[in-house]
Parts: structure tokens; C-alpha cells; sequence
């Protein structure tokens, strides 16, 4: 059970990381891309900027669950290494307590918004899932789809911030 526990964590890692290697690569590329068509064709691309902050936002979110889990979030890392083992782990359960919260804050208020976002992008196209098949839409992209990324992003701060619970607590129990 462990070991597949471990399995999937290691997966949704590399999965995380991959998104934000590919968002980050998109990002330089939108932004390269829009800077010539701009200053060397006069002619930019609508999209580009938008595009660009939308990979930027995405990237940041997906970030955020990755340093959850892998515990580089502001901490006081010093201080827990003077202090006592139980009252640092006390404090660090603590802390991940409190971003577990605030990653259901996400699920919560992100689903509202999205539910709720009004307005579409009209410089984007997008693609939809209709009649068991995507379907290009030549139509302007809802603001919705770029609001996804928060209850997303909570569903995954607060995976992250339960493994972290779990693994500190199997640690103190073997004395590590």
C-alpha cells in the first residue's frame, strides 16, 4: 500500500513538474515569438500576450502544489533545527494544517468563480468537449477556462499538504 502511495506521488511530481517545464518553455516562446512579430514585422500576434500570462498564471499555480509537497514554502527552517523535535514538528504540522485550509479555500471560492466568471476572451479561440469528441470553436474563449487553474490548484495543495502530514508523521514515528 506504501509503495503505491509512494508510486503516485512520485508520479503527480514529475507530472507537476513536466506542466510547468512545458508552461515555462510556452511562456518564453509566446513571448519571443510576439516580441519579433512586433518589433521586426510590425505585425503582432493578438494572442501573444495574452497567452503569455495565462502559461505565467498556470505555471505559478502548479508551482504552488509542488513546493507544498516538497516543503520549500516559507519556513523557518533555523529555527526548527534549534527547537525540540515534537515542537518543531508541532509547528510545521501547523503550518501545513494552514495551507492544507487555504487549498480548500481554493476548491471552494475557485469552483464559485469559475461557475460564476462571466465574459470570454476575445482574442482566444478555444477547443470544447461536445458529442463525445472536441470540437473547435470559432467563437471567443470563456475567462472561466483561465480561472480553472484555482480550484485545480487547490485540489492539489491540499494533496500535497496531506502527504506532507502523513510523511512528517511517519518520520516522527521512527525518530527521524
Amino acid at each position: 500500500m506504501i509503495a503505491a502511495i509512494r508510486f503516485v506521488d512520485s508520479a503527480v511530481r514529475k507530472v507537476l513538474t513536466a506542466f510547468c517545464a512545458v508552461l515555462l518553455l510556452a511562456m518564453v516562446a509566446f513571448t519571443v515569438y510576439s516580441v519579433v512579430m512586433r518589433y521586426v514585422f510590425k505585425d503582432p500576434p493578438i494572442w501573444g500576450d495574452l497567452l503569455t500570462v495565462l502559461s505565467n498564471i498556470w505555471l505559478v499555480f502548479f508551482a504552488l502544489a509542488l513546493t507544498v509537497r516538497d516543503k520549500d514554502h516559507i519556513a523557518l527552517d533555523l529555527i526548527y533545527d534549534w527547537l525540540p523535535g515534537k515542537v518543531a514538528f508541532a509547528i510545521r504540522q501547523f503550518w501545513t494544517g494552514i495551507i492544507f485550509c487555504l487549498g480548500l479555500v481554493m476548491i471552494i471560492w475557485g469552483i464559485e468563480a469559475v461557475q460564476t466568471m462571466g465574459g470570454k476572451y476575445w482574442e482566444m479561440w478555444y477547443f470544447a468537449w461536445e458529442d463525445g469528441g472536441i470540437v473547435f470553436k470559432p467563437n471567443y474563449m470563456p475567462k472561466k477556462y483561465a480561472v480553472a487553474i484555482v480550484p485545480i490548484s487547490g485540489v492539489l495543495v491540499c494533496a500535497a499538504a496531506i502527504a506532507s502530514i502523513i510523511e512528517d508523521s511517519l518520520r516522527l514515528r521512527r525518530g527521524t
